[in-house]
């Protein structure tokens, strides 16, 4: 019987199943877009394009380096979710030990490296000169609490892989909102810079990540987490990499690749590199509903193949990417028609809101390939083939990307080139992936 608070997949209708642990997740990561927004649109309306353009020169990098433990945090839920589904509690507790070991030593690390090598890394994306020193201010900051970010992550990935999608949702709402007000607080009341923007989000991160382990901590998320019983077990580990490895160099990957068209984006005017961000903050909201479901098509199907229950996985398989794909459509519509209202939310800017608007229109009606290929990343993790959506990402979402935007801005230096890069690759990788759940099984045949 599911914990109070949990979703047992193995009985009831599927797609009711499947929204209910999917709602609290957009739900969540709303507000987690939400408070990763307030910086951008408070920075935006009070301190200036300049400033605006120093912190959405940094997204790409925050994700190339938070991204790998995101990753790893979906391939341990694989783990932990499939021996949950078996009933098997003292793996379950045994993954959930080594991933939070795993999780606090890295995040330690991650900052260090971080904040020593702040400004090479901004050097080494192009930077420009103008907006330099408050890039590093921002980044310096924001890489002081990475170890935070890290481990809600973990946390969250654990709670989640045992069907508790809610109590995430609360902790989030809670840190959202002290981001906000710090920020509110910090900006445009005591008038401090563009670093107490990245300073409130710290703070919100740690509140975040504490409330997770103290739920943990009182057991009442299905186990009871000890912090002297951290630990990693040699053989959970390998499980763990073997499932989150594949995620976590992809999201890496993508993120570098990014970052290697952030620095394209980086050799045009100011007003670009802020329209370039403010889109990518927008779309941030957009695309939630696609890894909502994406991530719920994880956990069920990692539950139901825990349980041996196949046919129930293939019939889930069919109604979440269903549901996925025409959330995507609605939100792209709404994007499309309310853009110039959207970018203007976050600067008053007109050359901002231009190139803002521009992207969001060629992208909008695109975004039902991000829902294939995210929620058939998400159904072949889950069925333990994560090497699978590792590789079909990185050949699509990077290799061809990179290749194809710096050979299109040698021929003309655009920034539609960069733009139209992305419906291009979503377009790739998902056809890759309709042939991969085809040969195995999950749609157009009996699975076997």
């Amino acid at each position: 019987m599911a914990e109070q608070g949990t979703v047992d997949f193995s009985t009831g209708p599927i797609a009711r199943k499947i929204v209910s642990f999917a709602f609290p997740l957009f739900i969540g990561n709303l507000f987690q877009q939400l408070y990763n927004a307030a910086d951008t649109l408070i920075v935006g309306n009070f301190l200036g394009p300049e400033a605006l353009a120093a912190v959405s020169s940094s997204g790409s990098l925050i994700f190339m380096m938070v991204g790998f433990f995101n990753g790893m945090a979906v391939g341990a839920g694989v783990v932990i979710s499939r021996a949950y589904g078996a009933g098997d509690m003292e793996r379950v507790k045994r993954a959930v030990r080594s991933d939070a070991a795993f999780g606090a030593a890295a995040g330690v690390l991650l900052t260090l490296l971080a904040v020593v090598f702040t400004p090479l890394i901004l050097r080494m994306i192009s930077t420009p000169d103008d907006i330099l020193p408050l890039s590093t201010d921002y980044f310096r900051i924001y890489s002081a609490g990475i170890f935070f970010s890290v481990m809600y992550n973990v946390l969250m990935g654990i709670m989640n892989a045992l069907g508790d999608s809610r109590h995430p949702l609360y902790y989030l709402i809670i840190s959202s909102a002290v981001n906000i007000v710090l920020d509110i607080l910090f900006i445009a009341g005591f008038g401090m810079g563009v670093g107490s923007a990245a300073a409130a989000t710290v703070v919100s991160q740690a509140v975040s990540s504490v409330l997770c382990l103290l739920r943990l901590m009182r057991g009442e998320a299905g186990l009871k987490l000890r912090l002297s019983t951290l630990r990693i077990d040699p053989s959970e580990m390998r499980s763990i990499l073997r499932f989150g490895l594949p995620s976590g160099l992809q999201n890496s990957i993508v993120g570098l690749a990014n970052t290697v068209i952030q620095a394209s984006v980086n050799t045009f005017p100011a007003a670009a590199i802020a329209g370039f961000g403010v889109y990518a903050k927008i779309e941030g909201f957009v695309l939630l509903p696609i890894t909502s479901f994406s991530l719920a098509l994880t956990t069920f199907t990692a539950q139901m193949t825990g349980a041996g229950n196949i046919e129930r996985a293939r019939k889930g398989v069919r109604e979440g990417m269903a549901m996925n794909i025409v959330a995507a459509e609605i939100l792209g519509a709404f994007l499309f028609l309310f853009a110039p209202f959207l970018v203007r939310l976050f600067s008053d800017d007109a050359s901002v809101i231009m190139y803002g608007v521009r992207q969001s229109r060629i992208e909008a009606f695109f975004y039902f390939l991000v829902a294939v290929s995210h929620g058939s990343a998400g159904v072949l993790r889950g069925d333990g083939k994560a090497f699978v959506p590792m590789f079909v990402m990185l050949g699509a979402w990077c290799v061809i990307r990179v290749i194809y935007v710096r050979i299109a801005l040698l021929l003309t230096h655009s920034i539609a080139v960069i733009y139209s890069a992305y419906p291009l690759t979503w377009l790739i990788s998902s056809l890759v992936f309709i042939i991969c759940l085809r040969r195995t099984g999950w749609i157009g045949r009996r699975a076997q």
